[in-house]
C-alpha cells in the first residue's frame, strides 16, 4: 500500500490538478484548485484529486474525481471522496460511466431516473447520448445522488 496524505489543495498545484485531469480524461470544465481535495505523497507530488462544484441553484456535484494509473486501486479515491463527503451538504449528484456506478454505491450514492436529475444533469445526460453516436463507448453515463 502506497503512503499518502490527505488535505485540501494549494493555489500552487492548480497545474498539476489540471494535468491528472487531463491524464484521466475527466471533464476539465470547472477547475477550481479552491474546491480540491488533493492525495500527495511525501514528496508532496499529487497522485490523486477531487472536488465539490457548485452549480446554479445550490446544486452540487461531486466531481473530478481522478486517480494517477500507476497509483489506482490502493484507496487514493476512495480516501478522497471520503473527505469531501464530511463536509458536503446533501443531495448531492455525480455523473460518472456506468462501469465506476458500484465504486459509488459505497458511498450510499444511488443512479436517479431523468425526472429526478436536476436540469443540468438532464442536459449533461442528453449531450452524452448524442456524442456517443459517435464514441461508442458501449456504456451510459450515470447520474447519481446522494441524500
Amino acid at each position: 500500500m502506497v503512503k499518502y496524505k490527505i488535505r485540501r489543495a494549494a493555489e500552487s498545484e492548480s497545474a498539476q490538478i489540471k494535468s491528472l485531469i487531463h491524464l484521466v480524461g475527466i471533464n476539465p470544465a470547472g477547475l477550481d484548485w479552491k474546491r480540491f481535495i488533493v492525495a500527495v505523497d511525501d514528496e508532496e507530488k499529487i497522485m490523486a484529486c477531487g472536488q465539490i462544484k457548485p452549480h446554479s441553484g445550490d446544486i452540487l456535484e461531486l466531481a473530478s474525481i481522478g486517480t494517477l494509473p500507476e497509483f489506482e486501486r490502493q484507496g487514493l479515491a476512495s480516501a478522497v471522496v471520503t473527505e469531501l463527503l464530511k463536509t458536503s451538504t446533501r443531495p448531492l449528484y455525480l455523473m460518472c460511466m456506468e462501469h465506476n456506478g458500484t465504486f459509488y454505491e459505497r458511498f450510499g450514492f444511488r443512479v436517479i431516473a431523468e425526472n429526478e436529475m436536476p436540469k443540468y444533469f438532464r442536459r449533461m445526460k442528453k449531450l452524452f447520448k448524442l456524442a456517443d453516436v459517435v464514441m461508442r463507448s458501449g456504456e451510459d453515463l450515470l447520474i447519481m445522488k446522494l441524500g
